[in-house]
């Protein structure tokens, strides 16, 4: 991003975290789904958004990691509905038009300012554009680039990629990717999708509800899964969807990925958070087919984990002078690829990190 980190905190104008925003310009049905408080312009290029992020909530909270962290894909979540109601609000996008996700990322560079603490975390972002695509005077496309703060603090940047397709463009699209059936809908999906769920705990979850991998399976340093379907789920589908949400498809990538890393390198999700996310994505997901996810584990990077390594303390702390390498934190990369009849979806590049106790 062309703006510092410490700029890009002071420049933000006063935001409102007392309520939500319209839950039509973020496209929920639910209010409960809805984390978005604020937008406020900056200029042409830029706009300032608030997000309030809940200490507990069924979908978002449900992790074993402790100490607590709020979850990244609920952050990256937030920032998709900055970008959603932006597109709205300052581009003129009208409200009847399709959105389609281009891309994702996020980096996390300070894991400590997500922690949970005793109120809700005040999510401030600023938004660039990083990218504008128009025709005929319309803007059918947007690449935005965010900081994130927290306390005054930026802590970590998200990036997010949007087209958008009036309803017309749209059904052309998608029946030519389907060639010519006719579109679904997940209201009329099964409730359940054939194979057998991975157990809650190797995937960092406590309800079984929110599991989303099948017949997960390791050999050597790959793993693969099946995606569930979760259709009557309240937040991975918060409304009837005529394809696999890119959202849903994140949470099976990191769920595979935590999988992976447990089976194959040993780390524990009681003690890892998801520190950066890259994804791309090249096709639609269907919702009939199979969505079959593929995960590669690194080695881990950062100090070797002895407990012989020297670090020094003070009472207020590390002491400057000590070594920076024997301070940083363990990193494992995971990639994981979706793929639907042979043919790619989209890839995941994660970097999990440990957290100490």
């Amino acid at each position: 991003m062309t703006t510092a980190p410490e700029a890009a905190v002071q420049s933000l104008p006063a935001l409102d975290y007392t309520r939500t925003v319209d839950r039509l310009l973020v496209h929920r049905d639910a209010l409960g789904e809805v984390f978005l408080t604020d937008l406020q312009p900056i200029d042409d290029e830029n706009y300032a958004a608030a997000g309030q992020l809940p200490r507990s909530h069924a979908y978002y909270g449900d992790h074993l990691l402790r100490p607590a962290h709020h979850d990244p894909l609920l952050i990256l979540e937030t920032c998709r509905q900055a970008a959603l109601a932006g597109a709205h609000r300052f581009f003129g996008v009208p409200a009847d038009n399709k959105f389609i996700l281009t891309h994702l990322t996020l980096r996390i560079d300070e894991p400590q300012a997500v922690f949970v603490g005793s109120s809700p975390l005040r999510l401030a972002m600023r938004v660039r554009i990083s990218s504008r695509r128009e025709r005929a005077g319309r803007v059918t496309g947007l690449d935005y680039e965010i900081a994130l703060s927290g306390g005054g603090a930026v802590f970590g940047t998200a990036s997010v990629g949007l087209r958008f397709k009036d309803p017309g463009g749209y059904l052309t699209l998608r029946l030519n990717n389907r060639d010519g059936m006719a579109l679904p809908s997940s209201a009329a999906y099964p409730a359940g999708t054939p194979g057998a769920p991975v157990a809650p705990h190797l995937v960092g979850r406590a309800n079984p509800d929110n599991v989303v991998l099948l017949d997960g399976v390791v050999v050597g340093d790959s793993a693969q899964a099946l995606l569930r379907i979760p259709a009557r789920h309240a937040s991975l589908f918060d409304h009837p969807q005529d394809h696999l949400p890119g959202m849903v498809i994140a949470e099976g990538a990191r769920q595979l990925a935590l999988f992976a890393a447990l089976d194959i390198r040993g780390l524990s999700s009681s003690k890892s958070l998801l520190t950066s996310l890259d994804v791309r994505f090249t096709r639609f997901g269907e919702l009939e087919d199979d969505t079959v996810l593929s995960a590669v584990v690194g080695e881990f990077g950062g100090p070797p984990r002895t407990a012989e390594a020297p670090v020094d303390y003070t009472l207020g702390g590390i002491l400057a002078g000590a070594d920076e390498d024997e301070q940083r934190p363990e990193e494992l990369k995971v990639a994981v690829e979706a793929t639907q009849k042979g043919e790619a979806l989209c890839s995941f590049a994660f970097t999990l990190t440990r957290i100490p106790a």
